[in-house]
């Protein structure tokens, strides 16, 4: 299930949505020189992405083994402090896909969470929904040492605030089942709900059934806490909102 577009249309150009978006697509294609095909490489994830351990450790780093067969933590191992891989992190992506889908839902939903606060109470609700999201992830699992990246975090605060301004809206839905797909205008509620209770599920069973094995997975909890920081803060932040719908164009359901 894909989300295309929302139908609530913004009254000002979202500039911050756009910089943001910008700013993540030149990370992973010139600083991370990532690419369609291949990912970025481990030494530039391993030093600037937000590592758990670190956080939960002062004065530890973590590197990659010499061998690089596996990432190592201690003291003196050099590279950026644990306190810039916090924000470095949130602008820094593992695939073409993980940037593709992350950037998708901070077009669709950001543009609106911006008409609503404003370009600087947006870029402050932005940068606090990504810690929010890295703590609660670290809170999880605060000797994890495996690299947290991504926009993810901060962006599913982006949903949790765009679900209580705009309980009403709707979003224009590519669905696929099996080898057939379709498109239908959803409640917003209901796309953001359902991704948010699948956030949860597979977090459960993530602790539940831990993978183990060294290799890194999806930070269920980060959006866990991302989207509860949403929740808990856009009526602080949000100076206007309009509830605003219009006939739909699609199937409804």
């Amino acid at each position: 299930m894909f989300p295309l577009k929302d139908n609530i249309p913004t009254d000002r150009t979202p500039y911050v949505t756009i910089a943001l978006i910008a700013i993540n697509v030149f990370v992973y294609f010139v600083l991370q020189k990532g690419g369609i095909l291949s990912g970025p490489s481990d030494t530039g994830v391993v030093h600037y992405g937000a590592i758990p351990y670190e956080i939960t450790h002062p004065g530890q780093q973590c590197d990659i083994s010499p061998d690089g067969r596996f990432i190592q933590c201690g003291e003196g191992l050099g590279g950026p402090s644990t306190i810039l891989t916090i924000l470095t992190a949130m602008f820094m992506h593992g695939s073409i896909l993980h940037i593709g889908g992350n950037m998708l839902f901070l077009w669709i939903f950001g543009n609106n969470v911006e008409d609503a606060m404003g370009p600087v109470r947006f870029v402050v609700f932005y940068l606090l929904g990504g810690i929010a999201a890295l703590a609660l992830q670290t809170i999880i699992e605060p000797n994890a040492a495996i690299p947290t990246i991504g926009a993810s975090g901060a962006i599913a605060a982006v949903l949790g605030g765009y679900i209580l301004l705009y309980p009403r809206a709707r979003v224009v839905t590519l669905i696929f089942i099996v080898f057939f797909f379709t498109i239908l205008e959803l409640p917003a509620m209901a796309v953001l709900g359902l991704w948010f209770l699948q956030q949860v599920a597979f977090g459960y069973f993530d602790l539940a059934n831990p993978t183990g094995g060294g290799g890194g997975g999806v930070a269920y909890f980060a959006h866990i806490g991302g989207f509860v920081f949403g929740l808990l803060t856009i009526k602080l932040l949000a100076k206007r909102h309009k509830d605003y719908t219009v006939p739909p164009k699609y199937p409804v359901y």
